[in-house]
């Protein structure tokens, strides 16, 4: 956010584009609602990325709004970017120390659970091996990680599980999913059965907001591509009753 930043330029099409992914805008809060296969920032802007859009929010002198989190370019759903600095640090301040609530659905098939509810705690681990970096659940030298999880429905050995992860390890959902041999559908990396997309939404989260402190819920809707192989699974029940829950 540094003052005077040239300005990218912009066609009118990207413009008109991440304009139409705002969930919510107020005066210190950017929200998207992220389609699946968008990255939310690329290296070098060498692809069309999240972050790299949000220069249709720059102010003439440069200042811009800020990413305070991602999410994997298979992901879709909710993510926020704070409008000023201090707007972004209280945002970061608030997922990293906790006090934020995610809530994700992933379509996941295996050996699903024998309860209703629960929770993953195997740590998680960053491996590298022949130059190339592997993330593993129950590494001893892995680092904490937590996700409650509750399985919402059933088809056959298809199920759609609600995720509310505790931690923010890289990975974490898709890693301790797998672990427990259900990953998630359309994971390549992790093991997941082929799928149009990965099939993993960032369905809610509520924090604080960070000029009032109030906390704010802010949401994503089931993007239908999402819906559309819930439905090829037998799971459009499922997924209407979680919506309708609220």
């Amino acid at each position: 956010m540094t003052r005077n930043r040239p300005i990218p330029s912009l066609s009118q099409h990207e413009r008109d584009y991440v304009r139409g992914l705002v969930a919510l805008e107020d005066d210190a809060i950017l929200a998207f609602n992220k389609p699946s296969g968008l990255p939310s920032q690329v290296r070098g802007n060498r692809a069309r990325n999240l972050d790299h859009l949000l220069w249709a929010f720059a102010r003439s002198n440069g200042k811009r709004p800020r990413l305070v989190h991602r999410l994997d370019v298979g992901t879709s759903g909710i993510i926020l970017a704070g409008k000023t600095q201090p707007d972004a640090a209280a945002l970061s301040q608030s997922l990293s120390s906790r006090e934020a609530t995610k809530t994700y659905l992933a379509l996941v098939s295996g050996h699903l659970p024998t309860r209703r509810s629960g929770a993953f705690n195997e740590p998680i681990a960053r491996l590298a091996t022949d130059g190339r970096t592997t993330i593993v659940a129950g590494h001893p030298d892995g680092k904490p990680a937590h996700t409650r999880w509750t399985l919402l429905g059933r088809a056959g050995d298809v199920g759609l599980i609600e995720l509310r992860p505790t931690t923010g390890r890289m990975h974490q959902l898709r890693v301790h999913l797998s672990h427990h041999g259900c990953p998630i559908l359309g994971d390549p990396i992790y093991g997941g059965a082929p799928a149009s997309r990965l099939a993993l939404h960032a369905a809610r989260i509520t924090l604080p907001h960070p000029r009032t402190g109030d906390p704010i819920t802010l949401g994503a809707p089931v993007p239908g591509d999402f819906a559309a192989l819930a439905t090829h699974q037998g799971l459009e029940t499922a997924v209407s009753e979680w919506v309708a829950s609220g």
